[in-house]
């Protein structure tokens, strides 16, 4: 069959040429797209701006933590230095939308790494899955945050470092974490637009509402400052306020908290306003030491006050009514501060 075809061809060569005959062409086959993704979810939306608030939170809280040990002896641990969820980190109706937006499995997998810890030198990045700590191995499923805070507790009060496996990029890796002595405090976002923040002795809550409120990471700082300052002078256990304000907390920290329990100040007591100062007093210390500015501290604090009044249900001031107490108090202190700057001298209240 070669050489028929080979002389025709050399024939064609040699006559003149004539037009080629038309030729059928086949039609293309259709391109087989890809099906767009689906529109994200009211829960994915939610989730995901929950984890940017949460991020911005972490961010914020980190240098007032790592940098105020000296000062809340009573309160500082060792830490590991960073935060881990899995998909069931979440209450039923997200665990979807947990593995599809934040990528979350049944492992436990790193979601914030404190800045300036022990774990941020370490190399520990936001997505690493956590495999083990010493040796033992981590657990997964429903009850993993649990469990595994029943292992490390012990292993951080110990050692001054541990080693993790994690799984990175389809690799297990093994890291040295050295422990960072801060503030053990626990940072919570809470899911409600109004402005307020909570400290129920170990833990710390700041709305998403007073997120919103603050212009700058600098003025949420003098949020966080000021609720560490409570539970550092142990001001909710001596109002008896612990447990009212740990209900509270555990409630607006669901994905849909039940606003029916948040009328009135929800059955806590109004901070009286000389403890309300001597917080301040202490919370503007924090912040220099964590290298947060001050000047606008007096300000910001009267902003709130004026926009959200203790005749506002909920809201920060209802709880903290004291304001021009608070202001003068600050404005003393703030002279204090600026007199140990000027003389070099520690920030120590």
């Amino acid at each position: 069959m070669l050489i028929p075809v080979a002389l025709v061809l050399a024939a064609c060569a040699t006559t003149t040429p004539t037009a080629p005959p038309d030729v059928v062409q086949k039609p293309a086959e259709p391109a087989v797209r890809p099906a767009p993704p689906a529109p994200p979810t009211q829960e994915d939306l939610a989730l995901a701006s929950l984890a940017s608030l949460q991020d911005r939170l972490y961010r914020v809280a980190a240098p007032l933590l790592v940098n105020n040990a000296e000062l809340c002896k009573a309160n500082a641990r060792n830490l590991l230095g960073f935060t881990a969820k899995n998909r069931f980190s979440y209450s039923t109706e997200y665990v979807a939308a947990a593995q599809k937006s934040l990528k979350l499995g049944d492992k436990l997998q790193v979601m914030g790494v404190l800045p300036g810890s022990g774990a941020a030198r370490a190399g520990v990045q936001v997505g690493d899955v956590l495999l083990s700590v010493e040796d033992k191995q981590l657990p997964d499923g429903e009850n993993a945050e649990r469990q595994a805070a029943g292992i490390l507790a012990p292993l951080v009060t110990r050692r001054s470092t541990v080693k993790i496996a994690v799984l990175r990029d389809g690799s297990n890796l093994s890291l040295n974490v050295p422990l960072t002595f801060a503030c053990a405090y626990g940072i919570e976002l809470g899911n409600t637009d109004n402005a307020t923040a909570y400290a129920d002795g170990h833990r710390i809550l700041i709305s998403r509402g007073m997120m919103n409120f603050a212009r700058t990471d600098e003025e949420l700082a003098y949020v966080l400052a000021k609720e560490m300052a409570h539970n550092t002078l142990a001001h909710p256990t001596r109002q008896r306020m612990s447990a009212t304000v740990g209900g509270i907390i555990d409630n607006l920290t669901r994905m849909r908290p039940d606003m029916s329990s948040m009328s009135g100040l929800a059955g806590v007591k109004p901070m009286p306003q000389e403890l309300d100062a001597i917080a301040d007093r202490l919370s503007l210390y924090m912040l220099v030491r964590a290298g947060y500015q001050v000047d606008n501290v007096v300000p910001f604090w009267r902003r709130v006050a004026s926009q959200y009044p203790a005749s506002m249900p909920n809201g920060y001031t209802a709880m903290h009514p004291g304001t021009n107490f608070r202001t003068a108090a600050m404005e003393r202190t703030l002279k204090d501060i600026r007199a140990k700057q000027a003389a070099n001298k520690p920030m120590m209240p």
